[in-house]
């Protein structure tokens, strides 16, 4: 494994730790998952929601900083695929104003004709990282990029190790657990020099995917294998893998202590999607599909003027980061035009309680392509405790109550159309307004029939085994044996 240069002393570190605090400026550490569910976590998301916390998944340190600061019990994701929501989560814009999205599978028949995918971060997108620069921060992300082509150097990373894909720098189909510890050496290195500096920083940590025994350490294994006793090894695979990351997690937090800028440093924790399948229970679905599995996922705020062991109810989003970070920062610069999130600042500061000011919708999720749901492409809008989902192959509308109906078992547009009629014109009118791309339907042609039916093929006409496999287990509130 790399080394890097040993930590400063304690002495000099008190020093650079006040001459920071004096600069006025937060630093910031912005930890990555991927495809976490919301309930993926051995700490409850919602106080309220007992299922909202694993039995099986095993975090302590992800646990302790929850513990330390804010949980966030409605935060979304941009998008249940992680290319679209970690470019909202870089730029503050919507996928469906950005234009990205993912094409997994097509439809069978030729009544919906899809728009064409985009998985590159356009070079003229400003980041959070650019924005931050004028403020005199550095910055640096390490780990899966996965926002096209072009480096993170062209999009305002300082210091970065490439723009890595699934495979890592070294284009391994198996980049953990190496990745996993390499990513947070480069991390803790990259902190310990901008300490040196006294200069604040942005540091962004994107773990990588892995869910088997093979993208583990063995004595990670070793630990799920005495925890959970003798169950499925796939599920036993997926959770060493999340506790090789909640590891790292640990090792950045002991890092900020040991470099003495915890009280002048924001942590936060999320993911870019939630799980595959139907394991998210209590919520309906997962990656791929903008039922509430697919979308609500963990976030997790520690840092200064935050209430240890505090909850925030309040719906926030992934759109919502960049201009939350900007406000911590003190950042002057305006911020650029076409966001679509509101800082959460205040609700840090107040012990979870306030609102959102956001210049348009509360939130969208805009899918326009075949994945993990039945439904095919999708959009979902959200407006206090109601959410519609408008299916573009049928024309379908469902609407829940999410208040009331978390697992999205019971629609109530047929009892209540006067609500399903005005969220409806919402939505399609911010459709418009961001100038989205849509499905395109020939209404002449037979709707498919069938889970076959609704992309569960890959071009080419031969049958999709994943697809097959992925709702094999999507059995509703299905948990681990």
């Amino acid at each position: 494994m790399t080394t890097f240069p040993s930590l400063i002393t304690s002495a000099a570190v008190t020093i650079l730790a006040a001459n920071l605090n004096a600069a006025g400026r937060p630093n910031f550490v912005f930890i990555q998952g991927e495809g976490q569910g919301w309930n993926s976590l051995s700490i409850e998301m919602d106080e309220r929601v007992p299922s909202s916390k694993s039995d099986f998944f095993h975090t302590p340190n992800l646990a302790a900083l929850a513990l330390e600061g804010m949980r966030f019990s409605r935060f979304y994701a941009p998008s249940p695929r992680c290319t679209p929501s970690r470019a909202a989560y870089l730029t503050g814009k919507s996928p469906a104003q950005l234009r990205i999205t993912y094409i997994n599978r097509e439809p069978l028949v030729g009544r919906v004709n899809l728009p064409p995918p985009s998985t590159e971060l356009p070079l003229g997108e400003i980041t959070i990282a650019e924005h931050l620069k004028t403020g005199g921060y550095a910055t640096a992300h390490f780990g899966k990029w996965h926002v096209g082509r072009a480096n993170p150097s062209q999009h305002g990373f300082d210091e970065s190790d490439g723009p890595n894909g699934n495979a890592g720098p070294g284009r391994n189909p198996k980049p953990n657990p190496d990745e996993a510890y390499r990513t947070t050496d480069l991390g803790i290195d990259f902190m310990n020099r901008q300490v040196r500096k006294e200069r604040p920083f942005f540091l962004q940590i994107s773990h990588y995917p892995g869910r088997s025994a093979l993208d583990a350490k063995p004595e990670t294994l070793d630990v799920i294998r005495k925890l959970v006793g003798r169950r499925d090894e796939r599920f036993i695979g997926a959770a060493a893998v999340a506790l090789d990351a909640d590891i790292n997690v640990g090792r950045i937090a002991a890092a900020i202590d040991r470099l003495g800028i915890r009280k002048t440093t924001y942590v936060f924790y999320t993911a870019d999607h939630g799980t595959p399948g139907r394991g998210n229970g209590p919520l309906a679905n997962g990656k791929g599909s903008v039922k509430e599995g697919g979308l609500r996922v963990p976030m997790i705020f520690r840092g200064p003027g935050i209430e240890p062991g505090s909850f925030a109810t309040t719906l926030t989003q992934g759109m919502d980061l960049f201009p939350t970070i900007a406000e911590l920062a003190g950042i002057k610069s305006p911020l650029p035009s076409g966001i679509e999130g509101g800082s959460f600042a205040a609700i840090l500061r107040n012990g979870g309680k306030g609102s959102v000011r956001r210049p348009g919708e509360e939130f969208v999720a805009h899918f326009p392509h075949y994945d993990g749901d039945p439904l095919g492409p999708a959009t979902a809008i959200y407006s206090g405790h109601f959410k519609l989902i408008h299916a573009f192959e049928t024309g379908q509308q469902f609407l829940y109550n999410l208040t009331e109906d978390l697992g999205e078992e019971h629609d109530l547009a047929a009892r209540l159309p006067t609500t399903t009629e005005e969220l409806s014109i919402r939505l399609f009118k911010y459709l418009k307004s961001v100038k989205a791309q849509t499905p395109t339907i020939d209404r002449s042609k037979p709707i498919p029939t069938g889970d076959a039916c609704r992309g569960d093929r890959p071009p080419g006409g031969k049958k999709n085994r994943k697809g097959r496999e992925q709702r094999r287990l999507a059995r509703p509130n299905r948990a681990p044996r």
